[in-house]
């Protein structure tokens, strides 16, 4: 029976997008050291990252937009990611393992794990890939948005993110639905 585990990565911060991966591991070549994302170094989550996708039978890495957050909400935009995550692999599963407590529409058979990206070896893998994808982007946003430290904070509602925003306001990467922002923007507080 193929099994393929999904997680997404980025449903807080108040920028960029949320990304979902689903995986199908293989059986025959089990990959050691799978743990929930925030448990592992960035460095153990790289090398894991290059191993899952090299021996993992399918994977998919895919994402809901900034704009489709805010129009969304994020649940919805996290659900949305996540489908096309699954419905991206190259092998159709069996049976579908999604980290939390919702699932997205699907014609598939699928069960919600709650804290399965700790319990499930195919979840794990889907939090690693969605992860180390979603801070690639963030080093991405730090060249292109030098004034903003994405690298560092990730785009989370930090002292220093909220910091940013106030002295150079928003951009497009921003998700003007999430508060603080969504206040600042209706107050016009911000430059």
């Amino acid at each position: 029976m193929l099994i393929a585990g999904v997680d997404e990565a980025g449903r807080g911060p108040l920028a960029g997008p949320v990304v979902a991966a689903a995986v199908i591991l293989n059986p025959q070549a089990p990959i050691s050291g799978l743990a929930d994302s925030k448990k592992l170094t960035a460095r153990q989550r790289n090398t894991l990252f290059a191993l899952i996708q090299q021996q993992a039978l399918s994977w998919c890495i895919a994402e809901a937009s900034v704009q489709e957050i805010d129009t969304l909400n994020i649940l919805q935009a996290s659900l949305l990611a996540m489908q096309r995550a699954i419905y991206g692999l190259s092998i159709v599963p069996d049976h579908i393992l999604i980290d939390g407590n919702q699932l997205p529409a699907l014609s598939l058979s699928a069960e919600a794990i709650v804290k399965g990206d700790s319990k499930i070896a195919a979840i794990s893998a889907a939090s690693i890939l969605a992860k180390v994808s979603r801070d690639n982007m963030m080093h991405a946003y730090q060249r292109d948005y030098p004034e903003f430290s994405f690298s560092q904070h990730k785009g989370y509602g930090t002292a220093q993110h909220l910091a940013e925003i106030k002295r150079f306001g928003h951009r497009d990467i921003h998700r003007k639905s999430f508060n603080p922002l969504k206040t600042m923007l209706a107050q016009s507080l911000l430059p």
